[in-house]
């Protein structure tokens, strides 16, 4: 994919490369008011904007393990680290909900969670009601939510009380999600170091024999 050539490690080239890829696409936004700039408008401005999409979700990759506490109004400062990447890839809004198969939440940037509803839609019949109330149960838990200005998420107390959240809280980055535990609730998931290596041996050896 050609989006993923311009990615690099270095966050800040990722940034500059995307704003380089929004001028190109206000470019042609402006070139779609004449005529002779309708064709890259039909054609262009969509695969760049595409390219933008795919970009953007890209560079969404949360890496850390932060601590951080509730404060008596269900407030929380989304960690900075995390914060920066949201930001930069001009991600505000989020999606909050419990995770399927673990005792904690996660928090979707919006595009991410859009893309795994459409993915999860693909693959649910709207006809088949077994099916349809799957994709009812998955979104029925999932809250909106917005940053204010000073980095802080409000979150909704049946959440809280539903993961027996008080006041300290880990936020660990997993992927192109955060999740929040409850640091009791995040080590009774950890197998021991023992355990993990051994799996992750044997996890690489049969993609190898693949």
């Amino acid at each position: 994919m050609l989006y993923k050539l311009f990615l690099s490690q270095n966050t800040s080239f990722n940034i500059l490369v995307y704003t380089t890829l929004k001028y190109v696409e206000n470019f042609f936004i402006f070139l779609s008011g004449e005529k002779w700039g309708e064709v890259y408008n039909f054609i262009s401005l969509q695969h760049i904007s595409d390219i933008l999409l795919k970009f953007k979700l890209l560079m969404l990759q949360f890496l850390g393990n932060i601590e951080a506490k509730i404060d008596a109004k269900a407030r929380v400062f989304v960690p900075a680290a995390f914060r920066k990447i949201l930001q930069s890839s001009d991600q505000s809004a989020l999606i909050l909900r419990k995770d399927i198969f673990q005792n904690c939440l996660v928090l979707y940037p919006l595009h991410v969670w859009e893309e795994e509803l459409a993915t999860l839609r693909s693959r649910l019949s709207r006809w088949d009601k077994n099916q349809q109330q799957l994709f009812r149960q998955f979104v029925v838990d999932a809250e909106h939510l917005e940053m204010d200005t000073n980095g802080r998420i409000l979150i909704p107390k049946r959440y809280l009380q539903m993961m027996n959240i008080t006041s300290d809280v880990t936020f660990l980055g997993v992927d192109n999600t955060i999740e929040i535990w409850t640091k009791e609730a995040l080590e009774e998931t950890l197998i021991s170091a023992d355990s993990f290596s051994d799996q992750i041996q044997n996890l690489m050896n049969n993609k190898e024999n693949d």
